[in-house]
């Protein structure tokens, strides 16, 4: 069953992804907006708490809680970011490479190793997404944005790290959500309070096309992606390899690809469209590993 979790958070991730770079270009306030996204899994967490009466057993639990929290608010600031200044296409491809950070940490930390199919694949999902990578012209004086999907993630790469490490201690799912939404939500509101003013990809001052109370409510609504995503990918943790469960929940980067491509009118390239296919290919040899 886990790799279905994961294919249902690369789903919800996906979906999260595409109305990220619908708002990042509006006029609103980015921290308003991702505290709503926050607030909801925060809402809908503790309600689960409460009704199937979990709990936090040790101070390891709750310390997991916080970390969570803080590597998913960098990781979701950095992405937004991200897609507000640059390439959707190049921004979800570079997001989605966690899963070559979670090796090597799952590595260092666990000892995870992978069964000879399972490399197979993982290196042909790898090379799929440094085909794609490479068909940008990406320099230090011409990044195109690409630092936030970089530190985007790096800070998802974490994520996965401490989320596989909640299960690793045992610890009840709706209960660390709690403890990573309310810090999450908790951050982005003292982001929001000590700097309201918006501003346009020049630095400019500019006047807000929504007004605080939709901009949140567009938040929340997109926070159901979000927490969906997060339900999933934490039951597949508990049953699956880390590197993994995180190569294929990154795969929520063909979705955005998708969006960018029908919608957004941007062109493919033909090292792209390889990159894609590889990707696709090294999903189907990781499930038939199994």
């Amino acid at each position: 069953m886990w790799i279905v979790y994961a294919l249902l958070a690369a789903l919800f991730f996906g979906m999260r992804g595409v109305m990220y770079q619908w708002t990042s270009q509006k006029n609103i306030n980015r921290n308003l907006m991702l505290c709503g996204v926050f607030f909801v899994g925060f809402v809908i967490s503790s309600i689960a708490t409460w009704l199937l009466d979990q709990k936090w057993y040790t101070w390891a639990h709750v310390a997991v809680g916080f970390a969570m929290g803080f590597g998913s608010f960098a990781a979701n600031a950095a992405l937004h970011k991200g897609f507000s200044v640059g390439k959707a296409s190049l921004i979800s491809v570079l997001s989605g490479l966690p899963p070559l950070f979670v090796v090597l940490m799952a590595f260092g930390l666990w000892n995870e190793t992978l069964t000879t199919q399972q490399f197979i694949g993982f290196t042909v999902i790898f090379i799929g997404l440094y085909t794609i990578r490479y068909s940008n012209d990406i320099s230090f004086s011409n990044l195109q944005g690409a630092q936030w999907g970089l530190l985007a993630a790096l800070c998802f790469a974490m994520n996965d790290v401490f989320g596989k490490q909640s299960t690793r201690l045992d610890s009840d799912m709706f209960a660390t959500l709690t403890l990573m939404f309310g810090f999450g939500s908790f951050l982005f509101a003292i982001g929001w309070l000590k700097n309201r003013r918006i501003t346009d990809r020049n630095g400019n001052d500019v006047e807000p096309h929504w007004s605080g109370t939709k901009t949140f409510g567009c938040g929340m609504l997109i926070g159901l992606t979000n927490v969906a995503g997060m339900m999933a990918i934490l039951s597949a943790f508990a049953i699956g390899t880390t590197g993994l469960v995180s190569a294929i929940a990154a795969m929520n980067i063909l979705i955005i690809l998708l969006y960018s491509r029908v919608f957004l009118k941007e062109v493919f390239s033909c090292q792209e469209i390889l990159g894609l296919l590889a990707a696709l290919a090294g999903i189907l040899i990781l499930r038939l590993s199994q």
